[in-house]
């Protein structure tokens, strides 16, 4: 993160693409993840008081990426459709970063985010990270995550 306080980028070479934090204007953090172009692709309405739960948060999802299922919804304001992975708390866990014009297109764009996803190496967590707790010495715990039953048929039956 640099001296403001505005990004972080994860493990990886490429400035580009990967996961990164943001700080938000309220001062709580949000995470976003880049495909190798620089695109954003994915991000986390949830907003975390540190950039260490962010991270967190990301390397949960990471770890159960093979299992994740989108609901795609129509947009409410405007034309076109997203995908969504249904979190606790009736927030999102993570959706897309656009709508996109086509259902077909919608689906693909979750199936590539799965693949990027995947793609993420896992993060290495400091006891400074983890303020009061001793640093984690092996993978971390999958974390669960409500509203799987979710498919990506479009909501009108077609």
């Amino acid at each position: 993160m640099d001296a403001s306080g505005r990004g972080h980028a994860a493990a990886g070479p490429a400035s580009r693409g990967g996961f990164r934090t943001e700080r938000a204007p309220d001062g709580r953090y949000r995470w976003q993840l880049k495909a190798p172009n620089g695109r954003v692709v994915a991000i986390t309405p949830a907003a975390f008081e540190t950039v260490g739960e962010a991270e967190r948060g990301f390397d949960g999802l990471r770890a159960g990426a093979a299992e994740l299922t989108a609901r795609i919804t129509h947009v409410r304001d405007g034309i076109g459709w997203i995908w969504v992975v249904p979190g606790s708390r009736s927030l999102p866990e993570v959706r897309s970063s656009r709508a996109y014009e086509r259902y077909a297109t919608c689906q693909n764009a979750f199936r590539r985010f799965v693949v990027l996803l995947t793609k993420q190496p896992a993060r290495e967590f400091s006891a400074r990270e983890l303020p009061g707790r001793e640093p984690p010495t092996g993978e971390l715990p999958r974390r669960e995550l409500p509203g799987r039953t979710a498919s990506l048929r479009r909501t009108d039956g077609r």
